[in-house]
């Protein structure tokens, strides 16, 4: 019983307690008052939307109920335009003294409303306002919880360069909205070089009969991709009438932005039916198991409650996150009593002044753009007041939604399948092989081109020049009935040009003419009708000039390029007495006979001692060192070498000489029997210099080409076909003709089929790109055109075409190279010959000086002067040398019979210089050296190497005595005091 009566005072402590608690923290929650402007006409989606910023706030609290602030939304009705949203905004300022406004849903409306928060200091936050025109640079307390329109542009630049689509044309709606991305988009199109020819501009409150009208007139265009960037109750309309018009069909391409992809829950079944082939793109919302969660409740709160209620969609999620992000912002800026200051107002101010500014807003914004987390719509983290963008998912409109084909991010480009942990950063990718199937307007599997010829009943009208003179290039002829036949080379490329290409284009020929049938102009005004638009294409003789293509497009060249001269041909058939001197240049020339001197001044040297051929009078070894070195020419030479060092210069020297004559012989034969033809001219500043006058073709760039060379304009000529220029080359520029006529290598090269036996071309002057065909700039026929260009002239057709047009040049005309008199041989074809023979003969010349002053030491180290030596050395050289194996004869009886009786010693019987005596070579058959009288005992007894031995021993038997006397002939020995004369 006590137990029980003490326990009731502890419960009620405790229940005291627990109400003091509760009170003190209901004290201590701080509200903050939050704006909702959105579009009330819309209640279904207002509604919704409604519902997904109170769920945001009950599920955030929920888990964070420590938190002291709370934000109270106070909603207000935009009515759908920007007056009432104004009103909206201006109301929630000035009565409720709100500190964030949510809103308003689109961008046309929100531009006021940011002026207004920045005056207020009021964040303006909205979840659905992606005109890239508001920015944060208009106001720091705009913030966008939602993307920018221009993040998109690059992924549908990629999808646009992915295929290879050259012209776009954008299809916007006319306002704010619209117009925002504009800029942005045409941006990215040029960075993959296409173009935006057109810009359809369409009102929100445009009349079906007004698209119908918009709409055929993109029909009568060439252009057939299309990007749509509107609202989804525009596009709506705007794909119904193209479906019933027939544009949803073939050949079309429709690339929508986020504004319609986002929104397609909105759209009726019979609408997302007609759109089937479109491509567009959509943020990519990553898959989580809290989006999982709340699409159930949503569904089960929102849509069950209304079943009108439209499906979850990016925006609602946006508004979701932004409810989170500024409940985060709230508590993290510490709010406690957020009030308005109020300046000085007067009684007569409007309403527009009549609000004050709220002591809170630099605190709310500072913590909101640092606030970043996990949304239900991805990363939540802003970047100068804006989200950041996410990859974007790139689908296609098939059956009753949209499918994913693939994605594209910042980094790695089209993808097909989305790695965000692990993306490769180095490699950037348009390829469309990295999408999945995509199933085309008309249920084509093939992308469409992108253009084709407009609907309006008209063929592609193709100008032809008309042409007096060479007109096998082109050629017009008319009929009675006045029409015209075309024909010609330039005629033939182009039909065959156009059948290469994958698709058929219907085109006519319409002549450049005036009404009696004469050309129109020159060519650079025949061209000029692409630009003024009378043709849409030219076909023709038509040269890539640099100022041409200002104005219009060229195709890749179908002829080879330049400029070139064509003049006469001279035969030199005169008679020319040093004609044997031209084989061979003069450096070459003056190189042989240094050659040729060196070589017998170092035979000499290394023989003299050591070979009796190179010996004797002072004036015959002069006159034996240039025989012997050009005999060798002819390799007549009749004098022996010994000298191993000799020898291997004169195997080197002899290889280099047969080289030499042959050349010499083939050229020279070459010049006397090659017919000699020359151009009158070869040089044009030589033409120039003389004044000569010289021709040009009638209407070609030519002309102007001529006038910067300057040529006198006096004296540049025209002509219009090849019997006239060769009349006017026939006569000559003192005859009323000309020197030399200038044109494009393929008319010289007809020309020269006709009359290559009197004329010939010279290296092109000036270079120029060729023919090719025009188009306005920007057809996209040019790059297909281009591509069947390269495929003509690959293969055997464009062979066939000059053929039957042009003839066979090269057979009918000889290379003009090899009508040219043979140039002499020159230095450097041989100078590799000559540095080998020097370097043998310098190093023969080494080895024989090192080997003389080896054997010589002696007088090296004798105390004589230096003068005396290099006499004594001199001497020396000039001596036989005894020890060599070709005088082996002088020493043969002393070595061969040993006998007693000394030899006579040169030095004890007399000196004789080698000047005035001297014998020829036994080894030679030619006549001796003359030599003065020797002894009578030494002729009458000298046997020589011809006595044989069986001999000598005979006479040795019988008891004769052994008289053999050598004769001894050879130099004075400088070291004897002493000299004998021979003795008569």
């Amino acid at each position: 019983m006590e137990n029980k009566t003490s326990s009731h005072p502890l419960l009620c402590l405790f229940i005291c307690f627990v109400s003091l608690k509760i009170f003190t923290a209901a004290a201590q929650i701080v509200p903050v008052r939050v704006g909702v402007v959105l579009d009330m006409d819309d209640y279904i989606g207002a509604s919704a939307t409604l519902s997904c910023i109170s769920m945001a706030l009950s599920d955030f609290y929920a888990t964070h109920d420590h938190y002291r602030t709370r934000l109270v939304l106070t909603n207000r009705d935009s009515k759908g335009d920007v007056v009432g949203a104004a009103a909206a905004a201006l109301d929630l300022l000035k009565n409720v003294e709100v500190q964030a406004i949510i809103g308003p849903v689109f961008s046309v409306q929100a531009s006021f409303l940011i002026a207004l928060g920045h005056k207020a200091q009021v964040p303006i936050v909205t979840f659905s306002a992606t005109s890239p025109s508001l920015s944060s640079t208009q106001s720091p307390y705009f913030i966008r919880a939602t993307l920018n329109d221009s993040s998109q542009v690059d992924a549908i630049g990629a999808i646009v360069k992915a295929f290879g689509w050259q012209e776009v044309v954008l299809i916007y709606e006319d306002n704010e909205f619209g117009e925002g991305i504009v800029p942005y988009l045409t941006d990215a199109l040029e960075q993959v070089n296409a173009r935006v020819p057109y810009r359809s501009v369409i009102s929100a409150l445009a009349t079906d009969d007004q698209i119908v009208a918009e709409l055929y007139k993109l029909m009568t265009m060439q252009t057939r991709v299309f990007i749509v960037h509107m609202m989804s109750p525009l596009a709506s309309l705007l794909f119904t009438k193209a479906k019933q018009l027939g544009m949803m069909s073939q050949d079309y391409a429709w690339i929508v932005t986020d504004g319609i992809t986002t929104e397609l829950s909105l759209m009726d079944p019979s609408v997302i039916e007609s759109m089937l082939g479109v491509i567009g793109v959509r943020p990519y919302i990553p898959k989580t198991k809290e989006l999982d969660n709340f699409a159930t409740r949503y569904k089960r709160t929102v849509q069950r409650n209304n079943p009108k209620s439209p499906d979850l969609n990016i925006f609602r999620l946006w508004a979701y996150d932004s409810a989170i992000a500024l409940a985060m912002a709230a508590e993290k800026a510490r709010l406690r009593n957020p009030k308005y200051r109020y300046a000085n107002i007067s009684r007569n101010s409007t309403d527009l002044e009549g609000f004050g500014v709220s002591d809170a807003g630099p605190r709310l914004i500072q913590a909101l753009t640092s606030t970043t987390f996990q949304g239900l719509a991805g990363d939540f983290q802003l970047v100068d007041g804006q989200l950041q963008a996410p990859p974007f998912e790139i689908v296609n409109m098939v059956g009753p939604g949209a499918r994913v084909i693939g994605y594209w991010t910042k980094d790695s480009g089209i993808v097909r399948e989305l790695n965000l942990t692990s993306a490769d950063t180095n490699k950037y990718s348009t390829s469309k092989s990295n999408l999945g199937s995509i199933i085309w307007p008309g249920d084509a599997l093939s992308p469409p081109k992108g253009w084709v010829i407009p609907t309006n009943g008209k063929k592609l009208r193709v100008g032809v020049p008309i042409k007096e003179g060479f007109t096998e290039f082109v050629r017009v002829t008319w009929n009675s009935d006045n029409s015209t036949e075309v024909e010609g080379y330039c005629i033939d490329v182009f039909d065959a040009v156009m059948a290469a290409l994958p698709y058929g284009v219907p085109y006519e020929y319409i002549p450049f003419a005036t009404p009696d049938h004469k050309m129109a102009g020159d060519y650079n005004d025949f061209t000029y009708q692409v630009y003024l638009g009378n043709y849409d294409a030219v076909a023709g003789d038509v040269t890539i000039v640099g100022n041409r293509s200002q104005y219009v497009d060229f195709t890749l060249p179908y002829t080879e390029s330049g400029v070139s001269m064509v003049v006469p041909i001279k035969d030199d058939k005169s008679k020319n007495a040093w004609v044997f001197v031209k084989p061979l240049t003069w450096e070459l020339w003056l190189t042989s006979f240094c050659s040729f001197v060196f070589v017998g001044i170092l035979i000499w040297i290394l023989e003299h001692r050591i070979n009796e051929d190179f010996r004797g009078p002072f004036w015959y070894q002069v006159g034996m060192i240039p025989w012997f070195a050009f005999s060798t020419m002819v390799f007549a030479q009749k004098e022996k070498v010994v000298s191993n060092l000799a020898r291997f210069v004169l195997i080197i020297w002899f290889l280099v000489v047969l080289i030499l004559t042959q050349s010499y012989t083939a050229s020279l034969a070459s010049m006397l029997t090659v017919q000699k033809l020359q151009p009158t001219v070869n040089d044009v500043n030589v033409l120039i210099r003389n004044k000569e006058y010289v021709g040009y073709m009638q209407g070609s760039f030519v002309f102007g080409v001529l006038k910067k060379m300057n040529f006198d304009e006096s004296r540049l000529v025209e002509y219009k076909s090849p019997e006239e220029l060769d009349e006017l080359l026939t006569k000559g520029s003192g005859n009323g003709g000309i020197a030399a006529a200038f044109h494009e290598i393929p008319y010289i090269k007809l020309f020269l089929s006709k009359y290559c036996s009197k004329y010939m071309m010279v290296e092109p002057i000036h270079k120029a790109d060729g023919f090719g065909l025009v188009f306005p700039i920007g057809s996209p026929l040019v790059t297909d055109v281009s591509r069947a260009i390269l495929n003509v002239t690959e293969g055997q057709t464009i062979v066939e075409i000059e053929r039957k047009w042009l003839g066979d040049y090269k057979t009918k005309c000889p290379d003009t190279n090899t009508l040219l008199s043979p140039k002499s041989l020159g230095l450097a074809s041989f100078w590799g010959l000559f540095l080998l023979v020097g370097i043998a003969g310098i190093a023969a010349l080494i080895i024989y000086v090192v080997r003389f002053l080896h054997e010589n030491w002696d007088i090296i180290n004798d105390e004589s002067t230096i003068w005396s030596k290099l006499v004594k050395m001199l001497t020396r050289f000039d001596n036989k040398d005894l020890k060599s194996h070709t005088f082996k004869h002088i020493r043969t009886p002393e070595r061969d019979y040993g006998y007693g009786s000394p030899m006579h010693s040169p030095h004890n019987n007399y000196q004789q210089s080698p000047s005035n005596f001297s014998l020829a070579s036994p080894h030679t058959n030619g006549p001796p050296s003359p030599v003065p009288s020797s002894p009578p005992e030494e002729n009458t007894n000298f046997q020589g190497d011809q006595r044989s031995s069986a001999d000598n021993a005979t006479r040795y038997q019988q008891g004769e005595p052994s008289q053999i006397i050598n004769q001894e002939i050879e130099l004075a020995n400088p070291n004897e005091n002493e000299q004998t004369t021979p003795q008569h």
